[in-house]
This record gives structure tokens, C-alpha cells and sequence, in this order.
């Protein structure tokens, strides 16, 4: 006898709520952006992403202060760490061409709440990086002509003492962004022309200081005279690992443009990997040359490069390269400018922001009133803000967005495709009421549905299993966990993991040094939390994947992106205290947005407050029994009751 599904519960259906998907159209080629980004195009923009302020500065103060010359194993390091979260969004950028970035891949496969929580974060990772790029760029030039511009200003305008405030307002910075802002509104292909001409000019800025640098090199800098390959060991290494991690976060501007690109599913996974090697070989080639032309703990932290040429007699390459700098961070602060209203506009075209942010211009297809008001924001906080200690937000947006998409990569790998849930839908006539039970002809309807789903479970046994399906050799062992609808039992693994990806990081930052954990139970808790994260993985790889696609794909899931996970949570708890302390205060703005807001006006909750006018429909899940398999008459607009007793063999009378 068919029994009806027990009526929701308020925390149910409120849960739900927060934790529904995006659906996505039929044709995800459709768009209101233009599409005229070249696979080249895209590298370009990765690249200027990456290779910004970290080569000129970043490399310099790692290696004086943190590994020494070992910096070149640190940038490797990072760079397959890197690797491992590029890969995730090469293969969601692919598959859903669609702008947003992390934001939209959170969306589609976890959830509403946890996408809305991640397009926040990066919003403001992208408003910092831009602003404290362009305070980068302005000390820079500044620095050329020996701080003039900085004592003018402090002697006419005056320097402040308050917190969190600049020491004296940057209006060159300011002015710098102002000037992008109104480039990048005229249009995806200017921003693109003039991102090749910055790109241009900084790789072959970079291609000099390569030949130069090892004309010019030294092998005795790298002798245990001056300290050795590794002065820090291996700490010194690792701790240089997680700063250098950074240098590579503006890969993701490449999948926040995938809307605008002409072929995505190919240009997007060739853009990230060609921008990621480039830029990765950059790194350590520069970092080579750096470390042999001078001692490397002679090195000035604030401008090694073009200092190091200065002090081997050559001024004038030490001025190419002071030039070469202010062009790669051009690049830098294009890719933000570029990225952050696209961001916002897949916000606001999804209802989860402020809907005015998702009109497009119909002449150069941009959202030009995010670029413009997003932009005033970041010329703002560069103009009055001390962004040091602002920075850090960039480390922790990052990560989180990393983690979630790696999570996602996972979740979405065991979920059914398109097609696989079939769903006869009956119609003609009105909803019957609340409390109406089915008439005989419906479970008549019902009882040759389910005559035709034993012939197709008698068919599907001999087929190949559907994705999130316990595969066929562990059956055995594991036959418990065939009850369970496909992909169900891979998303609660997925949750266990990264709980116990958490808790082992933790133990292994914080045991000894905050926890002062006794030797016996820091190395049980390290054995137990590893067991679960090992478990877990195993779990998830014991349920059948999807097939090949003709997409990029990442290799090696679940133990690719679960290597990702554990990787970023442990780089996020090495923060400081008062980080997490600004990230939760932030984390807690946008919760009031979303639930003053966006919770309210999201497509997904006025598509489930739309009249349905079904009355019965067929919901087929592949691998389970038939009773479960089978929700028949069940009115769509009105929730469950249970269904009075009438019996199936009466109506045959």
C-alpha cells in the first residue's frame, strides 16, 4: 500500500531553504555579455592576475626573511598546491560557462547560503587586493622619485594618526583605479587590448631580467659562506610555502570570465593550466636569478629586483625593471576591476543581491554600474585606508573559496547528470485538494508505472550503475548503504571529510603550541582524525563517478580535491587570531544581507512560490527499491499527507 510522505517541518523546509541549488537553463551558451575572449585572451588575463607586486616584492622579502634561497623549492610547493584548486575551476569552468566564479560553482552543487557566503567573501578579497595593489604601485613610482610625492602631500595636506587610517591620504592610488574603472567599462575586448599591452610589456621586462640575471650570476651566493641553499631548513621552507601560496590566487579571474569567452569548455582548462605554468615558471626563474646576482640576505625586502641591479652597477636596468613592476601591477589591478563586477552582477542576477548591479549596458555589454560603483569603493579604501593589516583578508577569502570548490568538485563528480532522473508528469487537470485522496484511476496509473519499473530495474541490472550508486564490488560489504538514494551517502562523506580535515589541522597547528597537548593523546587524536578523513575518502571512492564528459575534468577524484581541502583549511588556521576575529565580523554582515535580502528575492525561492498545476507526477531513482523509487499522486503544490486507504484491488472490481 502507497503511504504518503509525512508532512515537512518548518526547520525542514526553512533548511532547505538555505541549502537549495542553482538551476541552471538549457542552453548555458545564452548570455547578455559578448562573447570575444580568445583562449589567449584568458591566459593573458590569468597571467596579469598572478604575476603582479608578488614577483617584484614578494620574492625578494620570502628569500631575505623566511627561506633564503630556498625560496625556488617554496615557489614549487605552492605552485602544485596551486595546481590542485586550478584544476577544480577548470573543470566547473568548463562545465558551467557561466560568470561567477567560485560563487556560481558553490551554487550549483552545495548550496545557497554557503554560495552566497563565498561570492561575499571574494567581493571584498577583490575590493582589498585592488585597493592594496594600487597603494603598491603608487609607493613604487613614488619610490623612483625618491618619496616626492609623498612629502608633498604630508607637507600641503598632513599626515594622520588614527587607526586603521593611512598615515597620509594616497591620492595617486586613488587615482590610478578611478582611471582603470572607466577603461574597464567600455568593454570586455578594451580591457582585453589593453591587458595584452601591460602583459606585453611586463613579460618582456621579465625576459630581461632572466638573461641578465644569469649573465650577471653568482653560484658562491648560493655557498655555505653566505649561508647556504636552505639557511631556515625545512620550516624555513614550508613557512615560505604558505606565503608564496598567494602569489598565485588571480588564476580564478579566468573563471570568473567564462561567460565572455567564445569557447569555454576548451579555453577555459587551457587558459588556467598555460597562465599557471607561465606564471609558476616566472616565480622560480626570477627567484634563481635573484638569489645568484646578490647574498640573498642582503636583499631589500621592498624592491629586490630593481635594487639588486643597482648595486651590480647597473642603474638603468634597475629603472627597466622599476617600470616593468608598475606594468605587471597594472595587470593586477585590471584583473580585479574586471573580475569584482561580474561577481556582483551574478549576485544580483540570481536575486541574492541588489538587483541593480545586474543590468547590463546594451553598447558595451558590461555591468557598468557595478564597474563604476565598485570601483569608487576600492579607490576609496586606497585613498584613506592602511591596508596592512587588511590584507589578510585575502589569504582567508581565498582559501575558503578554494575549499568550497574543491568540496564541490566532489559532490558534483557523484551526483545523477542531466537525464538520469526521469520524470513522466501528468496533466490536464487541477491540483486536487489538500486532503483529496486518488482517485482508482490514478492507482491504476500508479500500479502500471510500477509493472513497467520492475521490467526497467531488470534491464538496469545489467547496465552500467548510475553516478552516486555504491559500485557493483563492494556490494558485499557495503550492501547497507544501497538503501540510500544515489549521491547521498558520497555528500555526507564529503561533510565528514572536511570535519575531520578541520580537526586534524587543528591538532597539528595548535596541539603543541595552544592546546599543550600531552605526547599519547596529540598523537592518538592525530591517528583518529586521520583515520576519519582516510575513511571518508574511501567512502566517496567506493560510489560510482560519472562518466566521462566531453569537458576537462579534473584526475584523480576524490583524492585531488580532498588534497586541496586539507591543504587549505591547514594554510587558513596559520592565520592570525585577529583575522579570523575581522572575518567572522564580516562573515556576519553578509549573513544580514542574506536574510534581509537575499533569501527573499532569490529566483530559486520565486520559482518554488510559482502555482504548480500538476497533479501527479514519477519520480524515478536508479539503484533503489521500487518503493522508494515510486512517489505517485502526489499533488506538487501542497505538501504530503497521507494517502486514505483505498485498495488497488477494489478499483479493479
Amino acid at each position: 500500500m502507497a503511504k504518503w510522505l509525512p508532512r515537512s517541518t518548518d526547520l525542514t523546509r526553512f533548511c532547505q531553504k538555505l541549502n537549495r541549488v542553482k538551476t541552471l537553463e538549457d542552453d548555458m551558451m545564452e548570455t547578455s555579455f559578448n562573447r570575444c575572449l580568445s583562449t589567449i585572451d584568458l591566459t593573458l588575463l590569468g597571467i596579469g592576475g598572478m604575476v603582479g607586486s608578488g614577483l617584484y616584492v614578494l620574492t625578494g622579502t620570502v628569500a631575505k626573511e623566511i627561506a633564503g634561497p630556498a625560496v625556488i623549492v617554496s615557489f614549487i610547493i605552492a605552485g602544485f598546491a596551486s595546481l590542485l584548486a586550478a584544476l577544480c575551476y577548470a573543470e566547473f569552468g568548463a562545465r558551467v560557462p557561466k560568470t561567477g566564479s567560485a560563487y556560481m560553482f558553490t551554487y550549483v552543487s552545495v548550496g545557497e547560503i554557503w554560495a552566497f557566503l563565498i561570492g561575499w567573501n571574494v567581493l571584498l578579497e577583490y575590493m582589498i587586493g585592488g585597493a592594496a595593489v594600487a597603494r603598491a604601485w603608487s609607493g613604487y613610482l613614488d619610490s623612483i622619485f625618491n618619496h616626492k610625492i609623498k612629502n608633498f602631500t604630508e607637507t600641503h595636506v598632513g599626515a594622520w594618526q588614527v587607526p586603521f587610517l593611512a598615515r597620509y591620504p594616497d591620492f595617486l592610488a586613488a587615482a590610478i583605479l578611478l582611471v582603470a574603472t572607466a577603461f574597464i567599462s567600455f568593454g570586455a575586448k578594451v580591457s582585453s587590448w589593453l591587458n595584452h599591452v601591460f602583459s606585453a610589456i611586463s613579460m618582456g621586462v621579465i625576459l630581461f631580467i632572466l638573461i641578465m640575471g644569469f649573465v650577471l650570476a653568482q653560484p658562491k651566493n648560493w655557498s655555505t659562506q653566505e649561508g647556504g641553499f636552505a639557511p631556515y631548513g625545512l620550516s624555513g621552507i614550508m613557512a615560505g610555502t604558505a606565503t608564496c601560496f598567494y602569489a598565485f590566487v588571480g588564476f580564478d579571474v579566468i573563471a570568473a570570465s567564462s561567460e565572455e569567452a567564445r569557447n569555454p569548455q576548451r579555453a577555459v582548462p587551457r587558459a588556467i593550466a598555460f597562465s599557471l605554468g607561465l606564471a609558476t615558471g616566472a616565480y622560480i626563474l626570477v627567484s634563481v636569478v635573484l638569489t645568484l646576482m646578490v647574498p640573498w640576505h642582503t636583499l631589500d625586502p621592498d624592491s629586490a629586483l630593481a635594487d639588486a641591479f643597482y648595486r651590480r652597477g647597473y642603474a638603468w636596468a634597475g629603472f627597466l625593471v622599476a617600470a616593468g613592476s608598475i606594468c605587471a601591477m597594472n595587470t593586477v589591478l585590471l584583473s580585479n576591476l574586471f573580475s569584482l563586477p561580474r561577481i556582483v552582477y551574478a549576485m544580483a542576477e540570481d536575486g541574492l543581491f541588489f538587483q541593480v548591479f545586474s543590468r547590463v549596458h546594451p553598447r558595451t555589454q558590461v555591468p557598468v554600474i557595478g564597474i563604476v560603483v565598485f570601483g569608487l569603493l576600492m579607490a576609496l579604501l586606497a585613498l584613506v585606508f592602511d591596508l596592512e593589516a587588511l590584507v589578510q583578508f585575502l589569504s582567508i577569502g581565498t582559501l575558503l573559496a578554494y575549499t568550497f570548490v574543491a568540496a564541490s568538485i566532489i559532490v558534483l563528480r557523484f551526483q545523477q547528470q542531466k537525464g538520469d532522473v526521469a520524470m513522466p508528469v501528468a496533466s490536464g487537470r487541477p491540483n486536487p485538494e489538500p486532503h483529496e485522496g486518488p482517485s482508482c484511476s490514478e492507482l491504476k496509473e500508479y500500479e502500471s508505472f510500477s509493472d513497467k519499473l520492475q521490467l526497467v530495474d531488470r534491464d538496469k541490472s545489467k547496465e552500467q550503475r548510475e553516478p552516486g550508486q555504491l559500485k557493483a564490488a563492494f556490494e558485499p560489504y557495503l550492501e547497507f548503504l544501497s538503501d540510500f538514494y544515489p549521491g547521498e551517502v558520497v555528500t555526507v562523506a564529503v561533510v565528514t571529510l572536511m570535519v575531520s580535515a578541520i580537526c586534524l589541522c587543528s591538532i597539528l597547528v595548535f596541539g603543541n603550541t595552544h592546546l599543550h597537548l600531552p605526547t599519547w593523546s596529540y598523537s592518538l587524536l592525530l591517528v583518529l582524525f586521520s583515520l576519519g578523513f582516510l575513511l571518508s575518502l574511501l567512502l566517496i571512492w567506493a560510489h560510482e563517478q560519472q562518466h566521462s564528459t566531453q569537458t576537462f575534468q579534473i584526475p584523480l577524484v576524490p583524492l585531488s580535491p580532498a588534497l586541496s581541502i586539507i591543504l587549505n583549511i591547514y594554510l587558513m588556521l596559520k592565520l592570525s587570531y585577529m583575522t579570523w576575529l575581522r572575518f567572522a565580523i564580516w562573515l556576519l554582515l553578509g549573513l544580514i544581507v542574506y536574510f534581509g535580502y537575499g533569501i527573499w528575492h532569490s529566483k530559486e525561492n520565486l520559482r518554488e512560490l510559482q502555482p504548480q498545476r500538476v497533479s501527479t507526477r514519477y519520480v524515478v531513482f536508479p539503484g533503489s527499491s521500487l518503493e522508494e523509487r515510486v512517489q505517485a499522486v502526489q499533488p506538487s503544490s501542497q505538501p504530503a499527507t497521507e494517502l486514505p486507504d483505498t485498495d488497488i484491488d477494489d478499483c479493479k472490481r
